[in-house]
């Protein structure tokens, strides 16, 4: 098998019990080949496969587990344009140039999300985000990362205690006011793209595990475990948090996260619903969904097998539920769903994207970091780009070699 096997999450996400479209997949019966083959069926090989199938290249998506049923379940898809790591700390460790560039793409990126699920009928919410003081940035580094922000032209709002706490009912010592961010149900979107991707000529075999990958000069041959061939010009890894055994990946680890949704409580929720992080370690997010569940997550863990079930999940999860009620002491933090997923980090924060070192057209789109669904339209953009003769201006931020 050519991907790292792991187990990506837990049973009992949200997103398992919410309806979705089924894909429709096939078995792989015999060799074949296409311009295109994306190795994975998540929200990434999705979007991907959308936009390649839409230029006219003929794609063929695989996954070893079956559409949509990989760590894609598992998300708790805020698709935020701020990045994990504020400009303050991004600078330090790319430039303040790059980390400004960064930080512009991803606003461009969810604008571009937005507008592209409004095209296709695509439900999303539009949201704005409070990034709350905490252990890692106080109120004098949010003060700083704010200006930062704005010298860059990035719309950006500080809140003091007393702000904070008239407008959202928040008692915290400070918080910056972001805005045009997103929240989706991940796998409802991921299998509508699939489908569309189908219908404009795309296919879908599943399950498959590539086992293994050889070139010759025109093209790439990917060998299933039943010895089936899919010969192709290009290869595309959208195999998320099971990253390739032969891509050099020095610079990421993963590790376990853990999530829980409440019962619907709409009219419990604060003021615009905005999404809710805390600059903290342990990590903590929050956000809503549009029956009125509040959704938290994170206090994340150095473990690449999250827990299915046990007192590792259970504890996790009563953290959680104590950190959601303090800042909402409104809100019943009653879990009805509970789960554990990987989640994969890089030392900068930013994605992984582009051609692999001594593969020639073979391509990774790696979204590691809590920007995930944002980092998959980027990487969409830059392989689009790159496989129909296009250059992205962005493309040496994300790439092996930076």
């Amino acid at each position: 098998m050519i991907t790292h096997k792991r187990k990506l999450r837990s049973e009992g996400s949200l997103w398992q019990h919410v309806r979705a479209p089924r894909v429709p997949s096939r078995a792989l019966a015999r060799d074949t080949h296409t311009d295109v083959l994306i190795v994975g069926a998540g929200i990434t090989g999705a979007l991907i496969a959308e936009a390649l199938s839409e230029a006219g290249l003929e794609v063929i998506i695989v996954d070893r587990r079956g559409p949509v049923q990989g760590s894609t379940v598992a998300s708790t898809a805020l698709v935020a344009s701020e990045l994990d790591a504020p400009v303050i700390e991004l600078q330090r460790k790319i430039g303040r140039r790059a980390a400004l560039r960064a930080w512009q793409r991803s606003r461009l990126a969810v604008a571009g999300l937005r507008s592209f699920f409004r095209q296709r009928g695509l439900q999303a919410q539009s949201r704005d985000a409070l990034y709350l003081a905490g252990t890692s940035y106080g109120a004098r580094a949010l003060r700083q990362e704010a200006k930062l922000r704005q010298a860059a032209g990035i719309e950006t709002g500080f809140l003091d205690r007393a702000a904070l706490h008239g407008r959202f009912g928040i008692n915290h010592g400070a918080a910056l006011l972001s805005f045009d961010n997103l929240t989706i149900n991940p796998r409802a979107v991921t299998a509508q793209l699939l489908i569309r991707a189908q219908k404009l000529g795309a296919r879908v075999y599943a399950p498959v595990r590539i086992d293994d990958l050889s070139r010759t000069k025109s093209s790439i041959v990917a060998t299933d475990g039943n010895g089936r061939r899919i010969r192709c010009k290009q290869l595309v890894l959208a195999t998320g948090y099971e990253f390739p055994k032969f891509v050099p990946l020095k610079r990421h680890r993963i590790t376990t996260t853990f999530a829980f949704a409440t019962a619907p409580q709409p009219r419990k929720l604060w003021p615009d619903e905005c999404l809710v992080w805390e600059a903290s370690s342990p990590y903590l997010y929050i956000r809503t969904t549009p029956d009125g569940r509040v959704l938290c997550g994170g206090e994340d863990e150095r473990t690449s097998h999250p827990p299915a079930h046990g007192p590792l999940l259970d504890r996790k999860i009563a953290r959680l539920q104590r950190k959601l009620g303090t800042l909402f002491p409104q809100i019943d933090t009653d879990a009805e769903f509970a789960w554990a997923a990987a989640f994969g980090e890089t030392s900068t924060g930013l994605p992984i994207i582009g051609e692999i070192p001594g593969w020639k057209n073979c391509w990774a789109a790696l979204g590691y970091g809590g920007n995930g669904i944002t980092y998959s339209r980027i990487a969409t953009d830059v392989i689009r780009s790159a496989l129909t003769g296009e250059a992205d201006p962005d493309a040496d931020l994300y790439a092996f070699e930076r």
